[in-house]
């Protein structure tokens, strides 16, 4: 008897180290790209050889944010210079069918909708009269129509079961004075909720399972419960902590189904920054706590801009365009880290970072060891923002000690260094890694001149030596605008291109001009007062 019990407190010891060891379900059931087009818009050619890419490496969801680019034909005002024409839509839904790629429509309805608002036609839908990001969630009925009518073009169009609502950032909730009445008498969560239950609704009724960013919902759950039980959060993190937006015990414990999103390009980045490896960190991190979480569903976001946007008025009310506040690096640039994403989503161990940027310098450039030891020293070289002339950490605090100048000739540095390392193959996207440290160089050059300006001790007559080395800089952005043009435009428009590149001179130009008058007043006076 003795050794029956022992033989089953064996097998009983085995079945539960077993399941210790049991290794976490190889896939997500959903494995995903979101395509952000608030800004670069992708060619037809070249969107359909992205999508063919993601679907080779496992992809099999792609999240469409058309935005002002998708031609709705209820509201032609809506779209931009930009927009797809209707057969090219339905041209590129057929080849994502006949790769078999779920392709699910998001369409904002609540925040982050300034190229709808901004039209006159949508004027008593904004919650603020100078503010057009976000609909009034207290104009139910103007809502509903609007919201029932571009649901319903991008539900004929998209086959997918899913449809994503947005609902992200809504940072006026409760601004006006119909939303503040509601408030004091309801709660900011019912506010919330009660607006994304009735776009939840419309979708229902097309047939669909509705999708929302989770945030907001996090950071007011108290009325949580009062969506459709078969609502899916994704719940984007980019390398903070699982409880940033509020208690993820609010989302998981109310049943509902939840995927994951990380970024390859996010706040902080913008031209002149790439946080290598903040975004390394955050697939080798967040992935595999996302499985432990139990989501089923992984979509990787890779933001054009911060979605935050300047309006520019003609008149003291009417709005002649929106300018995205931080423009980003197109996508052409990422490529790496794409290839991190699609490594990480389709294998159970987390990320091994180091292994993966030797094997991937060594296959994609031909790098040695040594070459790849300096190729990824280089490019992640001072990956820190620059913020009201100090440095910042990747953790947003102050580097004490660490200046500017530093910054400038560490970036030197690494543009050197890349021009002598010489991969023998792999060459397009090494030349964009290049250019993208070649516009950090010129704007921290910019940037040491406008940080000497903005100090107490300059004086009037340093204004010659530093217009002239703003002359020298500008002289050089020419060429950088040249290979930006070169290595993109078979991806995106010239026209798009050509309205990049104005991101990485006007500051320059505005410098420049300002340094340049003041150079000149300060002559005139020096030779008045001989």
């Amino acid at each position: 008897m003795k050794k029956i019990l022992t033989v089953l407190l064996c097998c009983l010891l085995m079945l539960n180290l077993s399941a210790q060891q049991a290794p976490i379900s190889k896939n997500f059931a959903v494995r995903g790209y979101h395509l952000d087009l608030r800004l670069q818009v992708i060619k037809m050619p070249a969107l359909k050889a992205f999508v063919q890419k993601l679907k080779n490496n496992g992809i099999n969801t792609l999240i469409m944010e058309w935005e002002a680019s998708f031609p709705f034909k209820k509201y032609p005002i809506i779209a931009n210079q930009y927009a797809y024409s209707d057969q090219e839509i339905k041209s590129f839904m057929r080849f994502c069918d006949s790769l078999k790629l779920d392709v699910i429509p998001l369409q904002q309805s609540f925040g982050h909708v300034e190229y709808i608002l901004r039209n006159y036609r949508f004027a008593s839908l904004r919650e603020d009269q100078r503010d057009f990001s976000q609909v009034c969630p207290s104009e139910e009925e103007g809502d509903r129509k609007l919201f029932t009518d571009l649901f319903t073009e991008l539900a004929a169009t998209h086959k997918s079961k899913y449809f994503h609502i947005g609902g992200d950032e809504t940072y006026l909730l409760g601004h006006c004075e119909k939303c503040q009445k509601k408030v004091a008498q309801e709660g900011l969560s019912k506010l919330y909720i009660d607006h994304i239950r009735m776009l939840c609704d419309i979708v229902q009724k097309l047939g669909k399972i509705p999708v929302l960013w989770a945030d907001i919902a996090l950071k007011h759950p108290e009325d949580i419960k009062l969506l459709p039980k078969e609502t899916v959060f994704i719940d984007w993190n980019y390398g903070w902590d699982l409880n940033r937006f509020g208690n993820l015990d609010n989302l998981l414990k109310a049943g509902y189904e939840v995927w994951g999103a990380p970024a390859i390009r996010s706040y902080v980045d913008n031209y002149y920054l790439t946080q290598w490896q903040v975004h390394f960190n955050n697939l080798h991190d967040f992935i595999p706590a996302a499985h432990k979480l139990g989501y089923t569903g992984m979509v990787l976001t890779s933001w054009s801009t911060t979605g935050i946007f300047n309006p520019i008025f003609n008149t003291g009310y009417d709005i002649i365009e929106d300018y995205p506040r931080g423009h980003r690096y197109p996508f052409t640039g990422y490529n790496m880290l794409l290839q991190a994403f699609f490594e990480s989503v389709n294998n159970t161990p987390p990320l091994n970072i180091s292994d993966f940027i030797n094997r991937y310098s060594k296959q994609t450039f031909g790098f040695n060891q040594a070459q790849t030891t300096l190729f990824w020293r280089a490019v992640s070289c001072c990956g820190y923002e620059l913020r009201q002339g100090k440095v910042m950490s990747a953790e947003g605090a102050v580097m004490p000690g660490v200046t500017v100048k530093q910054m400038l000739d560490s970036t030197r540095w690494a543009a050197q260094k890349l021009r002598q390392l010489k991969p023998y193959k792999g060459t397009t996207e090494y030349a964009h890694l290049q250019l993208m440290t070649d516009l950090r160089v010129q704007y921290l050059e910019c940037y040491l001149i406008e940080n000497r300006l903005n100090e107490s001790t300059f004086n009037e007559n340093e204004y010659p030596a530093l217009a002239l080395r703003l002359k020298a800089i500008l002289a050089k952005s020419a060429d950088l605008d040249r290979r930006f043009i070169a290595l993109n435009k078979d991806t995106f428009y010239l026209a798009e291109l050509q309205a990049e590149n104005k991101v990485h001179s006007t500051h320059i130009q505005v410098l420049y001009d300002r340094v340049s008058k003041n150079r000149s007043m300060a002559s005139i006076t020096t030779n008045e007062s001989r």
